[in-house]
């Protein structure tokens, strides 16, 4: 019986596989008219206006859309290997090998972006998100991030190597949304125009950088 990953195998998973994966991401950028909404709410409380891209990956396509349009843009990822090629990929911009769980970089940021990362995480490790994402929030900050439809467990493929994932119920994310101080702008299930990603879209509407 082939044993299923679980959140600890995701980084060891991911800088396993970074080349194979680097090599096989789709880089039609078919997120493009998400991440179009998303420059659309983002504030200009600072130039460039500076995005956060938690599991940044690679760098490729996305963060190099962004960095085209302007951003200054901070990749995090715990995979040490995803980090050096989105330092290859994108030598302006920073790159951090961090976890994102408990990230604290003491700055905020007027986007912050989790695309197909966060639902790598634990159930548990998903609410403590939150907190995370409201203490990099610049004023008006959004926030957009992917996940699941329904509360459970799943496992998927990454270049051909199993990974976890996880949701909450749709419900208790607007929930700590709300709790974080984060207006929800959009929540889009299964969206057909993005491939079948479930995106949800967000303002910050609290302090800047509560802790």
């Amino acid at each position: 019986m082939t044993l299923q990953s679980s959140p600890s195998d995701i980084l060891p998973t991911y800088d396993r596989v970074v080349l194979d994966f680097y090599a096989q991401r789709d880089r039609s950028l078919f997120e493009k008219p998400m991440l179009d909404r998303m420059l659309g709410v983002t504030p200009r409380n600072m130039s460039p206006r500076r995005l956060l891209d938690l599991g940044c990956g690679t760098g490729a396509p996305i963060a190099t859309y962004l960095a085209e349009r302007g951003l200054a843009v901070t990749g995090v990822d715990g995979a040490a290997g995803m980090v050096e090629l989105f330092a290859r990929t994108l030598p302006r911009e920073t790159a951090v090998h961090a976890d994102m769980r408990g990230l604290d970089l003491a700055q905020t940021f007027d986007a912050i972006l989790a695309w197909n990362s966060f639902f790598h995480l634990s159930p548990d490790d998903q609410r403590s998100m939150f907190e995370v994402f409201r203490r990099h929030a610049a004023p008006n900050a959004a926030l957009m991030f992917t996940t699941g439809t329904s509360a459970g467990e799943v496992w998927g493929e990454a270049a051909g190597a199993e990974v976890y994932h996880s949701s909450l119920d749709p419900a208790e994310y607007r929930d700590l949304l709300a709790q974080h101080d984060f207006k929800l702008i959009d929540h889009r299930p299964e969206d057909p125009s993005c491939h079948g990603h479930t995106i949800w879209l967000a303002r910050y509407i609290g302090a800047p950088g509560h802790a």
